[in-house]
């Protein structure tokens, strides 16, 4: 229309109201979006690994093969865990509906690009949606490749799902939050590279959070050197990530003389903080 170019036609065109989106991780964006695709009028199927409850009229599918087979949107909000390394390829891709459409917003190691490529250029799959990406450019304007550019039908975003001046402020804040709450309580809930735990206000006289190598043995290491200084403990957290361990003990009294010390002189203890 800005080049002065009337070219109305619907071919190819279709409602979303009445069509069947398929959620793959419904988290905390994925249940927003189940909200506001049944608002447009669609049904709506979702697949997760853990137990989670159905807003609206969602509808739980029993493995990720069924929801493919019914749906005729997919659209990935999976998380980043290595795990996930993979989820989508050839077998998965070739088990959606003929016709139907792909999207991922979520991490790009998720999904097998080449694929990907396949399932459109051969007419199975009738387009795609991709913001991220296995291999991204570490600064604006630097060159971009990948197997999904010139398809048709298909629409690549540079990794902007977050980058709205709303969106960013809300980010800057959540991770000022967090870090408060690391200081004032231990916590450390959607850290990438230590343990998660998510703790409240301690209820004790002290908290001792004691980050270390994951070793066996330790939680029982800890435990006898504070009962050995007479501690009372009135509770406890444990968390593992891999080589990294975390336990974050609430004590009922102050802490004698040396416990900090022989802490932190165990062979497994990385940092040890003390919060009053």
């Amino acid at each position: 229309m800005h080049a002065g170019v009337w070219n109305k036609s619907a071919e190819g065109a279709h409602e979303v109201r009445g069509r069947t989106l398929g959620i793959v991780g419904y988290g905390n964006i994925g249940t927003q979006l189940s909200v506001v695709a049944e608002s447009l009028g669609m049904s709506v199927a979702f697949y997760n690994t853990s137990e989670k409850l159905a807003l609206g009229n969602a509808r739980r599918m029993g493995s990720l093969e069924e929801l493919l087979e019914v749906s005729d949107v997919v659209t990935l909000h999976v998380d980043g865990r290595k795990g996930n390394a993979g989820l989508f390829g050839a077998e998965q891709f070739a088990r959606m509906k003929p016709g139907a459409l792909f999207l991922n917003l979520s991490r790009g190691f998720v999904i097998d690009t080449a694929a990907l490529r396949e399932a459109i250029l051969s007419g199975h799959l009738g387009g795609a949606s991709i913001d991220v990406f296995p291999q991204e450019p570490k600064r604006k304007g630097d060159p971009f490749e990948s197997d999904l550019r010139g398809l048709p039908n298909v629409i690549l975003t540079p990794h902007i799902g977050g980058s709205t001046e709303e969106a960013q402020e809300a980010i800057g804040t959540f991770v000022a939050n967090k870090l408060r709450d690391y200081v004032t309580t231990g916590s450390t809930t959607l850290s990438v590279n230590l343990p998660n735990l998510a703790l409240e206000q301690t209820t004790g006289v002290a908290r001792i959070a004691h980050l270390h190598r994951n070793t066996p043995g330790v939680l029982a290491a800890v435990n006898n050197t504070l009962a050995q200084h007479g501690v009372n403990i009135e509770g406890q957290l444990l968390a593992t990530r891999g080589e990294l361990g975390y336990v974050v003990t609430d004590i009922g009294s102050p802490l004698p003389d040396g416990v900090t010390e022989a802490l932190a002189a165990m062979d497994q203890t990385v940092r040890l903080r003390v919060l009053a």
